[in-house]
């Protein structure tokens, strides 16, 4: 959602109160994260088992046991507050809810598109997953739900995870705890890019993974970019990003409010207001200004909104959303009048809050239900958040008895021969000639297909 100077003259005919003071995306694909992260899994690669090691020691501090054993990661929750450990047991269970009913309405199917041809569809799960579970200066309690918890909800057999080593325990408890909670069957005290090479390379004692799944930080992600085909992976997110719609409906106070609780994220995520109500707008930008001056976070937050905050007013609702879908912001709270009107007419976002008591936060804990791994930097113009389905294959088959040759063989074999390509013909001369080219039954066929057309 980085709004670029490019942007800023697409935009330029609505009204500016704020322009983001730098200009172009935050620091992403940095050529040196790029070099250096290469070179780590090239080692990790060659080196095995020993890189991961030393790089542990030398990026973590760690030197202790890489695996947290199960019987660890059962009483993790006995070192956390019983407000935290239940808050944490209801985000699980709302999230496990979630994706239950996703995976519940995706259905296989089969169905006869002629005479003695059947096509269908199985949705099958990936078999291996590895899901990085971040932990830096704000571990993400939620992530393990979203990702561990979300794969296993869609069946995938093994799921490893792996957090950054902090501690005697080798690990954040509460990090631990959500990876308990969610099912993860094995975890390990392993961080940054080397824990996707490792589980990518299969050095943990398992198989290599199919897809790496969950957040990080710059090296993460680069890291994800450089291993995907050789895995797949979710999606490339970061930095995180919020976007308001509101009119003079909303609460100056609560807008502020939340358009910070994401810019705290990190000092270039990004925070926007859209709006149509320039006294709103006004309001929003003098309420943040008060709110960071006793904000615990506001040497994140602050430079966040200084560099990469905007507010811009628009005349109506249709403006309201054809600057949103430009945007295409990761989290897209509104806060109007209106609220259903965006709903059936906005396309591009992540995920979206409807109504003042839809804060972002509820979904960042796993509170709400859905998925908070959503895609940022405007892909979510052809990109959806991580859920169920990205876990399962759409797997298709086809079932063609002999009378349903009679309905395919004969087009196969005249594309073909217009092609040039012989041999996909003669797969279906070789049928035809089994059965018998009897009766015309195939020369009546093109004339049928195209009285359907």
């Amino acid at each position: 959602m980085q709004i670029t100077h490019d942007e800023q003259k697409t935009l330029a005919p609505f009204q500016w109160l704020k322009k983001p003071a730098v200009d172009g995306p935050p620091a992403q694909r940095d050529p040196k994260v790029v070099e250096r992260v290469s070179q780590m899994l090239k080692e990790i690669e060659s080196k095995g088992l020993d890189a991961v090691r030393a790089y542990g020691q030398e990026l973590d501090g760690w030197s202790g046991e890489l695996e947290i054993g199960a019987a660890e990661l059962k009483k993790s929750g006995d070192a956390l507050p019983a407000d935290v450990r239940t808050a944490l047991e209801m985000g699980y269970e709302r999230t496990h809810r979630f994706a239950s009913a996703q995976r519940e309405h995706l259905t296989d199917f089969e169905i006869e598109v002629a005479p003695g041809v059947a096509a269908g569809q199985r949705y099958v799960p990936v078999s291996r997953v590895g899901a990085y579970l971040p932990a830096g200066r704000f571990p993400l309690l939620a992530s393990a739900f979203m990702t561990v918890g979300v794969a296993k909800t869609a069946g995938v057999p093994t799921v490893v995870a792996c957090t950054p080593p902090s501690g005697e325990h080798g690990a954040h408890p509460a990090v631990l705890y959500g990876a308990y909670l969610s099912r993860a069957d094995r975890v390990f005290a392993v961080g940054g890019v080397q824990a996707l090479g490792a589980m990518a390379f299969g050095l943990l004692g398992e198989a290599p993974v199919d897809m790496l799944v969950g957040a990080g930080n710059a090296f993460v992600t680069e890291a994800k970019r450089q291993l995907f085909g050789q895995v797949g992976i979710d999606l490339l997110a970061g930095p995180s990003e919020v976007a308001v719609i509101a009119d003079d409906t909303a609460d100056p106070a609560w807008v502020a409010a939340d358009l910070l609780g994401q810019a705290e994220h990190g000092p270039s995520s990004p925070a926007a207001l859209i709006t149509t109500s320039e006294k709103t707008g006004r309001a929003v930008a003098a309420e943040i200004d008060r709110q960071l001056e006793t904000l615990a976070t506001r040497d994140i937050a602050g430079p966040a909104w200084r560099d990469f905050g905007s507010v811009i007013v628009v005349r109506d609702r249709d403006e309201a959303v054809a600057v949103a879908d430009i945007l295409g912001p990761e989290h897209l709270e509104i806060q109007t009048g209106d609220d259903d009107y965006y709903l059936q007419n906005l396309t591009n976002y992540g995920s979206l809050f409807l109504g003042p008591w839809s804060t972002v936060a509820y979904s960042d804990k796993g509170i709400a239900g859905p998925n908070h791994v959503l895609p940022t930097g405007k892909t979510a113009r052809y990109n959806a958040g991580l859920s169920v389905s990205r876990f399962l294959k759409p797997l298709t088959y086809q079932r063609v008895t002999e009378g349903g040759t009679a309905a395919l063989a004969p087009a196969v074999e005249r594309i073909s021969a217009f092609e040039g390509l012989a041999a996909h013909g003669a797969t279906a001369s070789i049928r035809i000639d089994r059965i018998g080219r009897t009766s015309g039954a195939f020369d009546s066929v093109p004339d049928a297909l195209r009285e359907q057309l």
